[in-house]
């Protein structure tokens, strides 16, 4: 029987439990060892040899003897409250999801994760998932996650969903880190330190089956009925298809000049998508109403826990592919920015953990288009949240950098600042510019939201080189996250 897995026994008319990750299988210390009450009988159990133990209660009192004896326990020591056994074996259990409760980005407000949340009703504010990361330091390491298979839910105890019969999954994660240094301005091959991480390898093409494979699973987990996106385009073909793997009901809405494919995909899942006149703004107050009308659940970005726990799994490979190690800067095209947000989260989560071998964070860069660049306006003035870009005003090719508004502006900016990045904006030109360059260059066709990343690297690099104060060097381990693929846009990119 794996000793990973809790497992009960009936002898002698009482009822024992195997004891999991004790160790001739683990080196972790036994959690009896860690509990505060009782410490000096809980210490007793330290002298045991590293064996599997068997745990029996009778008459309210604990016993422990090594596994050989299993027909007659012996009386090893014993802990005469009710409360304190209760609590050991609730910490024996391995979990699936570590998941402890969810908790207001502004105020810190606890709340139930059982409950289907939207934002907080305390500041109307993201809410973030929180985990017991004592206990999963206790009983995973990057060893065990290394010999899972090559998807995102190899990290399931970091993530929301709390049984594996509810994960909904098309193989989504695991995208390759590649070393790209032909994508550095030319002359600076030799000393670029480049790599790029390809989400365009997803599921539906793009880093939005990631946050749609999180949020729809964890929805089906909690009983919804239906579920209901408004999308640029990518994040409404990921939820239509991950609510076609469910079996779940979805309502896609999009601003009319939405990318053509990936409203037909949406389609071809069978979501009902409605395309309207405006932004992606005026689909979200659209959603919104769809999802009360019908009583199906809303899955806009960070207006629910979970998009962002997907997303965060981007973090979580990036250091597990580097070997534990983060790069010094990652450069990311911001639009609502859950990718930010989660990625920072991983980064601390995995601090937290002792997992890096660094304490050191990466910059986080983000970029936008220069005709909607709210969270670049906001980080140049010095704000912490960022006033919404007029609708009139905002314009730009790629689809997924027009977001007048994000709700996770603060989390983002926040970000921003506390790893020592930046934020620049980006000309649609530059960035079909650069659509050409990385697929003449390295053979990848990217999206033009993705090719802003390189925009921002060369221009980053330029300050360097004119010997002005940079926060880059081309000798800097950089990672561009390439967010999606680039066939949605073949059309738009003139040879």
């Amino acid at each position: 029987m794996p000793p990973s897995k809790q497992a009960m026994f009936t002898a002698q008319g009482s009822t024992k439990f195997l004891v999991p990750d004790v160790p001739t299988v683990s080196s972790k210390r036994t959690v009896f060892t860690e509990q505060k009450t009782n410490s000096n009988r809980m210490s007793q159990m330290s002298r045991y040899p590293k064996q599997t133990i068997i745990l029996s209660t009778r008459n309210n009192k604990i016993m422990l003897s090594p596994m050989s004896r299993l027909s007659q326990p012996g009386k090893c020591c014993s802990l005469s409250h009710k409360a304190t056994i209760d609590a050991i074996l609730s910490t024996m259990s391995a979990r699936f999801s570590y998941l402890s409760h969810l908790q207001c980005s502004v105020c810190h407000r606890h709340y139930d994760p059982e409950a289907l949340h939207t934002t907080s009703p305390c500041c109307s504010r993201p809410l973030l998932a929180q985990y017991d990361l004592a206990a999963v330091a206790h009983n995973l390491t990057p060893d065990e996650v290394a010999q899972r298979d090559a998807t995102m839910w190899r990290y399931h105890e970091l993530l929301p969903v709390r049984e594996d019969r509810h994960v909904l999954t098309l193989g989504e994660g695991m995208t390759p880190l590649l070393a790209a240094p032909r994508l550095a301005p030319r002359g600076l091959e030799g000393e670029a330190r480049l790599y790029v991480k390809d989400e365009g390898q997803n599921p539906t093409g793009s880093f939005k089956a990631r946050g749609m494979a999180a949020a729809v699973s964890r929805a089906l987990e909690l009983g919804v009925s239906g579920v209901v996106t408004p999308t640029a385009g990518n994040a409404g073909a990921a939820m239509a298809a991950y609510a076609a793997r469910a079996g779940l009901p979805a309502y896609v809405v999009a601003p009319e000049d939405a990318p053509e494919t990936c409203m037909l995909q949406a389609r071809l899942y069978g979501a009902e998508v409605e395309l309207i006149p405006g932004l992606i703004s005026d689909a979200g107050r659209l959603a919104a109403n769809v999802a009360q009308e019908r009583g199906w659940f809303n899955v806009a970005t960070l207006r629910e826990p979970y998009r962002a726990e997907g997303k965060k799994t981007m973090g979580f490979e990036l250091a597990e592919q580097l070997d534990w190690h983060l790069p010094d800067a990652i450069i990311y095209p911001a639009g609502g920015g859950t990718g930010v947000v989660g990625m920072w989260k991983a980064f601390r989560e995995l601090r937290d953990l002792g997992w890096l071998k660094q304490t050191r964070l990466p910059k986080m860069i983000i970029v936008q288009a220069e005709g909607c660049a709210p969270l670049v306006r906001a980080f140049e003035n010095g704000q912490d949240e960022a006033e919404a870009w007029p609708a009139e005003q905002a314009r730009t090719q790629a689809a997924g950098l027009r977001v007048p508004s994000a709700i996770g502006d603060r989390l983002i900016l926040a970000a921003v600042r506390e790893s020592g990045g930046t934020a620049i904006s980006v000309s649609d030109d530059a960035m079909a510019e650069m659509v050409r360059y990385a697929a003449q260059r390295e053979g990848m066709l990217i999206s033009l939201e993705a090719a802003a990343t390189i925009v921002a690297y060369h221009a980053l690099l330029a300050v360097h080189s004119a010997k002005r104060v940079s926060i880059l060097k081309p000798g800097d381990v950089t990672v561009l996250f390439i967010t999606g693929s680039g066939l949605p846009d073949v059309g738009k990119i003139s040879l």
